[in-house]
Order: structure tokens, then sequence, then C-alpha cells
């Protein structure tokens, strides 16, 4: 399943979630949520006479850029909305973008086993305690561990050396939030600026029950609210009550103090732009506002590691769909596309991953899509993709696609890739890299970055003591005496990993070349210059010979093989290289 762009490997969880309680069908579609998009050139007015006309009410509009979340008894909306000249269409306003159905902040693939997290917790102990494999004399604790800025030259002999990045630089992580308190965070987080545009959902009733397929049951989404750290289904905004978007925030911005990891960009400004759920859910409105929201605050920079919409591949007109499937995937599409054009238009770099799913997007022929749409589940059916079917934000208008590598530089075996999908890649880990050797499926394959204790204890990760139960988490301390002034990481792999690193990047590239933005103090820089420097300081990487990449090795089966075309400037597995820290302060110097 292909959602938020990580593959974790962390403790399994039971997978009984469906506590059901019945509620009638009939009852639970009386009123429903729907994201409408405006015609272009219609005025406010004109749109919202016609949305009361089909039977809504507004709830929330975004005028930047024409969209809003509608509430209404009438079924037949999504038709009605198409038939209005006024409007361009609608989408059910429902969960996008899932890590995975039901699964309340855990991922759904690449697993361990709890015998095989057992045989290889002394061998990751050992590596943490002898400081691994790299250099020595580092300032971070886990800095020997980080195999992934060692790659990239984003060292404290590096690029940290040259240019660790100006506070000026804003950089939005749109994702489940941050957790603001984690001390490789607190240093660099905006608490000002951050906002966060989801409300937990404790239950959503959606599935028939299973004894009775004429009653919808309640199933757990975001969990009880009473249950959360904060009390509360309305988070704070520097609250990540899933881990995700802290990781990639670590990755991008980890402070140097002398404790944990150090960040690509270890000094420049860290905005919790939350539009995900806890559960891992996106919805498209939260998605919108927080585009249009980071462009009107000066961000210079967006992460989008993950996928909005149920559907895996966006299609106008795939004859699969119903003609109500298909209204709403082209206003998916146009809402997007005006939300990241927005962005764009108003300076903001615009950087996503390049998926999990081991697809050749430049074969999209080949590709059936049997997952969507994904939610609610049970509902997929196998489609045939086409090249006009768009995987959204990462194939939208002027987003740097970022695909996967592991710590020998190969492809990571899950990264989608294809020379016009791939930009650039960047370090996301790859579990079963170095087949033969002793790091072949080891934890220190992935990417190690900040996680939030309230996460790790609510899944058993650290004991009452505090201290690790799997060895996918880590513990630092800045006094071991006071376990106040402990904090935690973990291994996580996925384009969610790798798509942070060129967001790194392209924040020392502002930092560099950017100047004084006279309207709020920091620094700017032209979205198109920041992707040109971001490719151009990549270091270069042919495809591999054969051009078809065998992973048998790896004991994955066939239909892994991945084949990459293009050449040394520009190809499927790299795009123009995996980014370079280094390089790029480096770069007319």
């Amino acid at each position: 399943m292909r959602k938020l762009f990580v593959l974790v490997i962390a403790a399994l969880v039971s997978t009984a979630l469906l506590i059901p309680s019945a509620t009638s069908r009939t009852q639970q579609e009386s009123t429903r949520e729907y994201v409408v998009v405006y015609e272009k050139g219609v005025s406010l007015a004109t749109a919202r006479a016609a949305v009361e006309r089909i039977g809504g009410t507004i709830v929330k509009e975004n005028r930047k850029v024409g969209v809003a979340t509608v509430r209404t008894s009438n079924d037949e909306f999504v038709a009605d909305a198409v038939a209005q000249r006024a409007l361009f269409g609608a989408a059910s306003n429902r969960p996008v973008g899932a890590v995975g159905p039901l699964e309340k902040k855990k991922f759904s693939e690449e697993r361990l086993d709890a015998e095989r997290r057992a045989s290889i917790r002394g061998s990751v102990q050992a590596a943490t305690a002898t400081g691994g494999a790299g250099e020595s004399g580092e300032f971070e604790t886990f800095a020997p561990l980080q195999w992934d800025m060692q790659m990239i030259g984003a060292t404290k002999h590096e690029s940290h050396d040259v240019h660790p990045g100006d506070p000026g630089v804003r950089v939005g992580i749109l994702d489940t939030g941050i957790d603001g308190s984690h001390p490789d965070i607190a240093p660099n987080f905006d608490p000002a600026l951050s906002r966060n545009f989801t409300t937990d959902i404790e239950t959503i009733v959606t599935v028939p029950c299973e004894d009775d397929p004429d009653e919808l049951c309640e199933v757990p989404l975001d969990g009880p609210c009473a249950d959360e750290p904060d009390n509360s289904c309305s988070d704070p905004a520097d609250v990540d009550e899933n881990g995700h978007g802290t990781h990639v925030a670590g990755t991008v911005g980890a402070a140097v103090n002398g404790l944990g990891i150090a960040g690509v960009a270890p000094e420049v400004t860290l905005i919790n732009i939350r539009a995900g759920q806890d559960s891992g859910f996106f919805f498209l409105q939260p998605s919108v506002d927080a585009l249009t929201y980071a462009a009107d605050i000066g961000v210079d920079i967006v992460n989008m590691s993950y996928f909005i919409d149920p559907w895996l591949f966006n299609c106008r007109n795939n004859p699969a769909d119903s003609p109500e499937a298909q209204a709403e995937q082209r206003t998916i599409i146009a809402a997007t596309q005006r939300a990241l054009s927005y962005a764009h238009r108003n300076g903001v770099t615009l950087i996503a991953g390049a998926g999990n799913g081991h697809e050749n997007f430049d074969r999209k022929d080949e590709i059936v899509d049997e997952t969507s749409p994904d939610f609610p589940p049970g509902t997929a059916y196998p489609r045939e993709i086409t090249e006009n079917c768009l995987d959204l934000p990462t194939e939208g208008r002027n987003v740097i696609s970022v695909t996967a590598v592991g710590p020998s530089t190969r492809k990571a075996y899950y990264s989608d890739y294809g020379r016009g999908h791939a930009a650039v890649s960047a370090p996301g880990g790859d579990f079963r890299d170095y087949p033969g050797t002793p790091r072949f499926q080891m934890p220190e394959n992935l990417v190690l970055s900040a996680y939030p204790e309230n996460v790790a204890r609510e899944f058993g990760e650290i004991d009452e003591n505090g201290d690790p139960t799997t060895p996918f988490v880590l513990k630092d301390c800045e006094d071991e005496s006071n376990p106040d002034t402990c904090a935690y990481w973990t291994y996580f792999q996925g384009t969610s990993m790798a798509s942070p690193h060129a967001v790194g990047v392209a924040a020392l590239i502002v930092s560099e070349h950017g100047r004084r933005d006279q309207g709020d103090g920091g620094l700017e820089l032209d979205p198109n210059r920041t992707e040109r420097l971001l490719t151009r300081s990549a270091s270069e990487h042919a495809c591999p010979q054969p051009r078809l990449f065998s992973y048998e090795d790896s004991e994955l089966p066939e239909d892994f093989d991945a084949f990459c075309a293009g050449g040394l400037e520009r190809n499927g597995f790299y795009g123009h290289g995996i980014v370079d820290a280094y390089a790029a302060v480096l770069r007319d110097r």
C-alpha cells in the first residue's frame, strides 16, 4: 500500500481495529461533506449561489484557489455540481492518502516479525556503541549512524562547515505534525507560524457490518480524543501523534546540539503546516489549505511526503470508473493543481517523494491500479492506468519528485521511478541493501531521525523506565542521570525519507543564494532557480549495467526488477543525480 511515503520496520500491532457499533445507513448518509471547486473566472457570489441551489451549505472556503467544503443531504450532489456552470465539480471530503486502511499510526509495509527483531538487537546495539561505519569525532551522538548525511556531504566537516543554513529560510512540513518539544527540533521550530489544518476524528461510520451488511459500523480512525496526550481532538500546532512528520522535520533541520542527529540544514526554520490526521489519512481540503497558507506566510520550501486522495492514480475519464468517480477525480486534480500553482507563483519550492510502489512511471500503460479507491475499505477494483492519470501531489505542476536510494546508492527496491518522473534522488533507506553481507536487512540501512516520545510510549517501543524495547528506536540524553533530558530517534525507510533530504539541500541553496524578503524579513529565491541549482549540484549517477536491474539476491520476487532508462545527465533511477549538500553550498563560490 503506497500512502505516506514511508516503509517503517517496526513492532507488529494488533489488527483488531474493527470494534463495531451499528448505525443505520440512512442516518449516516443523511448529511455528507464534499470539497467543491469553483469554475475559474466566476465570482464568489455566483459560485456560492450555485452551491446553495443544489442543496449545499458552505462550512469552509479557500478563496485563494476557489475551493470550498460543503455539507449537504443531496445524494446526487456530485452530479448536480458538474451540471452547474459556476462549479467545476465536487469530490467526497473523506480521508485521502492513508498510511493503511484503518491502521492508526503504524505503517502497513515492511514490518519485521518479533523473532527477527530479537535476532538483530545485539548487532544494532553493538554498532551504536562502537560508532558504526562513520567517521570518528563527530559532534552529534548518532552521527556515525547517519550514512545518509555522509552520502550527500551534509556533515560537520562538509556542508555544515560551509553553510549550516539561515534561520531566515522557512521550511514547511506538510505532514502529520511536528513534535516542537523534541530537543533536536525545538531550537529551529517556529510555533508562532505553525498551524494545524486538521481535527482528529475518533471514529468514522463507513464499513458495512459483518453480521448485517445493511447497517454501517463505526470504525476507529484517529482514536478516542480523551486518550490522547492533550485530551483533545484539536491538537495544538506543536504536536505529532503519528511520528512521521517529526521524522521528516528532523532530516531537514535537526539542530547541532550534541544530541541525537543533525539535519541537512541544521539552522533553518521549521514550520509545522499539518494536513494529515493522527491516523495518517489526508483530507483534500486541509492539503489545499496547507499549500496556500505556506505561500501566504513566505515559506521557501515545502516537503510533501504523502499521497492525496483515495485514488492511487487520479484519472479524468478512466472507463473503469463510474461517472461520479470520474467527476471526483477531475475535481481533485483541479483543486490540487490550483493550490500547487498558487504556492509556486508565490515563491514556494515544491518537493515530494516519488512513491513506494516500485512502479515504472515511464510505462504507465503497464500499471494496473488494484488498490483504488482505498477508502472506504473493500471498495477497490482493478483499473488499467494511462499516461493521463496523475499521482498527486508528486506529479503535480512544478513539483520536484524524489526517488530513494539505499546506503550502496542503488535505487531502493520499493521506490517508484522513471525518466520522466524522477527529478533527483536522495537517501531513503533500503532494508534489503547489501545482500550477502552482514549489513543485509539491518536497521542501520534505514534513515535515523527524531521520534516523539508519546508515540514511542503508545506503541510500547519504550518501557516504563524509558528504555527502547526495539532496535528501531534509539535513546539519547543530555544528562544520563536525569530522565527528563532524554529523547528518542527511530529508523524509517521510504521516499518519505528521501524527499526531506532534497528539501534540506534546497534550504541550503536558498540560504546561500537567496535575497532578503522585504515583506517578512526572511530570505527568498525564485523556485525555478532553486530547482535548477538543486539539479545541477546533484551527483550524477549512471544507470546500472545491465539496465534491467535485478533484486533477486535480495529475496524479492521478479516483478521488483526495474529497468533504468536514460543517460548520465538524467535517468529513471536517479533523475539528475543524488542530491549533494556540499556541492550545493560550494557552487559558484
